[in-house]
C-alpha cells in the first residue's frame, strides 16, 4: 500500500507526458498504468471544472452588464459637452445617498444628444443649441452661457468687433496685423460640425459665411481651449462656463461676457444649456428633472458659472 501511494503521489508532480520518460517509469506494467490514467482523468476533470467556473462567471458579469438589477432605475443623458460636465454635477448630487437610482452622464454633441432622444437611446438629451418645434420634444431650460472668444494669453488683442471675428473665422482675414495685433499668421480653432456651440456661433456670428475649411477642428470646448492656450496665434470660441485663465478672452463689440451681461443680453453670443425629453417622463426621471428647480440643483448651476433663466 505504501508503493502504491508513493507511486500516486509520484504522478501526481508529472504535468507533461515527456516528463514519463525522465522520471523513468514504466507503463508497461499493469498497476502502473491504471495508477498514471487515474492521475490523468483527475487532471482532465479539474481542468474542465475550471473552464467551465470560468464560464459561470463570464456569464454572470455579462447579466449584470445587461441587467443590473431589479433594485434601482438607470437614467441615461447623452449629448452636448459643453452641458456635460454641469450635468454630471447635478446627477451626483441628486443620487446622493440614493441607492435606487445610477445616472450616467455621456458627451458626444448636441446632435447626438437629440439624435439620441428621437430614437429612444437616452433617456435624457443635453443640448447647447435651441432646437425647434418640429422635433416632439419637452425642454428643460438649465440656464444660459455664453460663448467665449478667445486668443492665447501672449496675444495683444483684447477687443475685436462681430465682424472682424467673422472674418477672421472666414478666412479673409488671416494676420493679427490686420486687426490691430502683431505681424503673425492667424490659426483658426473651431469645434466639430454637429456641436452646439458651433452651431450657435455660425448663427449669431458668421451667419451666410462658412468657418474656413483649413480650421482646426477639436472635439469638445476643453480641446479648443487647450489648443489655444499652446498656440500664441490661436483664436476659438469655448464655452463661458469653462473659462480659465489658460486664455485670454477678448470683448465683443467692446462688452466683456460676465454673468450679467450674458443675464442682460448686452453680451450677444450666448446660448441656451438645456435638457430635452421625448414623451411624458415617469418615475426616477420626472423626479430628477423636477428636482432641477430645487435651490441645490441652482446652486450648483451657478457654481459651474451657468447663468440661470429669469
Amino acid at each position: 500500500m505504501d508503493y502504491d501511494i508513493k507511486l500516486f503521489l509520484k504522478f501526481k508532480k508529472i504535468k507533461k507526458f515527456k516528463e514519463i520518460k525522465e522520471n523513468k517509469i514504466n507503463l508497461n506494467n499493469k498497476f502502473t498504468h491504471l495508477v498514471f490514467y487515474k492521475v490523468l482523468y483527475g487532471e482532465i476533470i479539474k481542468s474542465k471544472i475550471k473552464i467551465i467556473i470560468g464560464i459561470i462567471i463570464l456569464i454572470a458579469i455579462i447579466i449584470i452588464m445587461i441587467n443590473p438589477g431589479n433594485n434601482y432605475q438607470r437614467i441615461e443623458i447623452v449629448g452636448s459637452t459643453s452641458v456635460q460636465p454641469v450635468a454630471e454635477e447635478l446627477a451626483n448630487a441628486f443620487v446622493e445617498n440614493k441607492t435606487d437610482i445610477k445616472i450616467n452622464v455621456q458627451g458626444g454633441g448636441s446632435s447626438l444628444g437629440i439624435t439620441s432622444v428621437e430614437q429612444a437611446i437616452s433617456d435624457i438629451g443635453m443640448s447647447s443649441m435651441d432646437i425647434n418645434n418640429s422635433y416632439n420634444f419637452t425642454k428643460y431650460l438649465i440656464g444660459y452661457d455664453g460663448i467665449l472668444v478667445c486668443v492665447n494669453n501672449e496675444n495683444n488683442i483684447n477687443d475685436l468687433s462681430s465682424e472682424q471675428i467673422k472674418n477672421i473665422f472666414s478666412g479673409s482675414v488671416d494676420n493679427w496685423k490686420e486687426v490691430g495685433g502683431e505681424n503673425k499668421e492667424i490659426h483658426v480653432m473651431t469645434r466639430e460640425e454637429g456641436s452646439g456651440t458651433r452651431s450657435e456661433f455660425e448663427r449669431i456670428i458668421m451667419k451666410d459665411d462658412e468657418i474656413k475649411a483649413d480650421a482646426i477642428v477639436q472635439s469638445s470646448t476643453e480641446a479648443v481651449k487647450q489648443s489655444v492656450a499652446s498656440d500664441s496665434g490661436a483664436i476659438g470660441f469655448i464655452s463661458y462656463a469653462h473659462m480659465s485663465d489658460d486664455v485670454k478672452a477678448i470683448k465683443l463689440d467692446g462688452v466683456m461676457a460676465t454673468d450679467e451681461t450674458i443675464a442682460d443680453g448686452t453680451y450677444t453670443l450666448k446660448i441656451p444649456f438645456l435638457f430635452i425629453t421625448k414623451g411624458e417622463k415617469t418615475g426616477m426621471v420626472s423626479e430628477f428633472l423636477d428636482w432641477l428647480n430645487s435651490s441645490t440643483a441652482k446652486e450648483i448651476i451657478q457654481s459651474k458659472h451657468i447663468v440661470l433663466a429669469k
